[in-house]
């Protein structure tokens, strides 16, 4: 308040003590009743109090004309002194009965406000728990359960199933997706992405599956109560042929396609893990076979992934353990029989699993980009062993097609030939047919420059790719090298293969046409050396002449 206001409100106070003290008969409670206004109108401090009591004191013995010593009256009965200190003793009772209440009430009000607050703040954990569990389970794109919720639902279902039902799971993965946020944003990839959900959803709905957002374009179907396998396959017939249709985004019609993978089985000893590991591996081959199709989880081809996994991981130690060696074969002259040069074959010697061919290890060293040093170090150590061969046979190393496409290949060559004081024209390098492909101008001038080093070029398993002849007759190439089937023709010698025949001659002769010498491959018999020779074949090779062997055949 003002003080004006104080003074106003004071004075009215007064007014009301000053009525009841010439009031008959008398009463304190007037008093009372002013002090219980006093603490409820805030005069709570005590100097606050006192100073108001003595100010409420003075006005009324000033308004009443006592501010003198009164006069004796004897036998009156209490005189307005009394009154007045009565009057005052109430109002202090009244204003500290009302500074008590006010306390418990304001302490009542806190609680209650503690209490609200309290409660106010466990439905806002509740509702953040909620909030939180549903960020957690649910993909917040398209409202579907996401992995981890997946894997919940799955798992229950496995604990809680009969022991003779069974189960089958569906993972897919649309095609060319990432082209699509590419090209037209990932609004629009977002778009797709729900409309793809709904169609799921549908599907789940109708059939009682539960349909999932793994993450990314990836989505999954969980079907329980499944007979047979025949029953996933159907599945992923219908989701495939679903989500085919095109979509409608924007401005733009989508067309839509999707790999899947499938697993189905018992439900006895399953393990959710497990089971969507293997629904994502049996994705990956349903990928890498060429989308727009499933793969059903296969547990042998799941092995040799494994096994192969396991090998390619291993490499990059192997190499600098030197596990890796060579093998020869001899590469024959048909006309004396003498040995001209020797193949150079590479070989894991794995400390477990023994001697491993090419065959097993050689696409890994490709896929991880191992194969530039480990072709690198076995080119090296062929043409440090052939530097110490009598009779100086040439030594014939393959090439892979990273190999051939690394920038510093024929400065590496040429630092090989250095190093181990091997003549340039004693070493060939076998390329495949593929290799040659397109007419890359890179590869042209890596053969160009390897020529230009004195080293021969043969071109490996000849005749089944697809290269120009045109573009063969203007390579720096030096033999061909004619493959196995090609002499299959020529097994037996009561059996005649006019047409193998015929295609074999006609081989041989264009490579002399081209200025090449020719190598047959895959020479297995006495019969094949001879007719190849009547041919005019220049070198053999094959089991014939020897198996490949650490220690080469270096005479006849």
């Amino acid at each position: 308040m003002a003080r004006a206001e104080v003074e106003n409100y004071l004075a009215g106070l007064a007014d009301r003590l000053a009525a009841a003290l010439v009031a008959e008969p008398f009463s304190a409670a007037a008093g009372y009743r002013v002090g219980a206004d006093l603490a409820a109108a805030g005069f709570v401090a005590p100097e606050a109090l006192g100073r108001t009591v003595t100010l409420v004191n003075q006005r009324l013995l000033a308004d009443l004309g006592l501010a003198g010593p009164e006069p004796a009256q004897p036998d009156a009965g209490p005189g307005p002194r009394e009154r007045l200190a009565a009057l005052l003793e109430a109002l202090v009772t009244g204003c500290a009965r009302g500074i008590r209440d006010r306390t418990l009430d304001g302490q009542e009000a806190i609680r209650r406000a503690a209490l609200a607050a309290r409660e106010q703040a466990e439905q806002a954990l509740r509702a953040s728990e909620v909030r939180l569990r549903y960020l957690a389970l649910f993909d917040q794109l398209t409202d579907l359960p996401n992995r981890t919720l997946f894997g919940e639902r799955l798992g229950g279902l496995l604990a809680d199933a009969p022991a003779r039902a069974r189960i089958g799971l569906c993972f897919l993965d649309l095609d060319g997706f990432t082209a699509v946020n590419d090209s037209l944003g990932h609004q629009l990839g977002d778009e797709l992405l729900t409309a793809v959900a709904e169609r799921l959803t549908g599907l789940a709905d109708e059939g009682g599956y539960l349909a999932a957002r793994l993450g990314g374009d990836e989505f999954a179907l969980l079907v329980p109560g499944t007979s047979c396998t025949d029953d996933m396959v159907k599945v992923a017939d219908r989701v495939l042929s679903t989500l085919a249709a095109p979509v409608r985004v924007g401005d733009h019609e989508l067309p839509v396609s999707a790999s899947a993978g499938i697993v189905e089985r018992p439900v006895a000893g399953a393990d959710a893990a497990e089971l969507m590991r293997a629904a994502d591996q049996a994705l990956h081959w349903a990928k890498t076979d060429g989308k727009r199709r499933w793969r059903l989880f296969d547990p042998d081809r799941s092995a040799r992934d494994v096994a192969r996994f396991r090998l390619s991981a291993a490499m990059p130690a192997a190499l600098d353990d030197d596990q890796f060696v060579l093998v020869y074969q001899p590469l024959v002259d048909l006309r004396d029989g003498r040995p001209r040069g020797q193949e150079a074959l590479a070989r894991w010697r794995h400390p477990r699993l023994g001697m491993l061919d090419p065959a097993r290890f050689i696409d890994l060293a490709e896929d991880t980009g191992l194969i530039v040093k480990m072709g690198l170090r076995l080119m090296e150590l062929a043409c440090r062993q052939a530097a110490g061969w009598p009779d100086e046979p040439f030594v014939s190393v393959n090439l892979a097609v990273r190999q051939i496409r690394h920038p510093g290949l024929v400065a590496d060559v040429s630092a090989v030939l250095d190093r181990t004081g091997l003549p340039a024209h004693r070493l060939q390098l076998e390329i495949t047919e593929s290799a040659l492909a397109g007419r890359d101008t890179g590869t042209v001038e890596t053969l160009t420059g390897l020529a230009n080093l004195g080293v021969r070029l043969a071109i490996d398993d000849f005749g089944t790719g697809y290269a120009n002849l045109t573009y063969l007759r203007d390579l720096p190439v030096h033999t061909l090298k004619l493959a196995g089937p090609f002499v299959h023709c020529l097994r037996t010698p009561n059996v005649s293969d006019a047409a193998g025949e015929t295609i074999l001659g006609a081989l041989i002769s264009l490579g002399h046409a081209l200025g090449l010498t020719v190598t047959a491959e895959g020479v297995e018999t006495r019969t094949q050396a001879r007719r190849l020779a009547v041919f005019g074949c220049d070198l053999g090779q094959g089991w014939h002449f020897g198996r490949p062997a650490l220690v080469p055949a270096l005479t006849s």
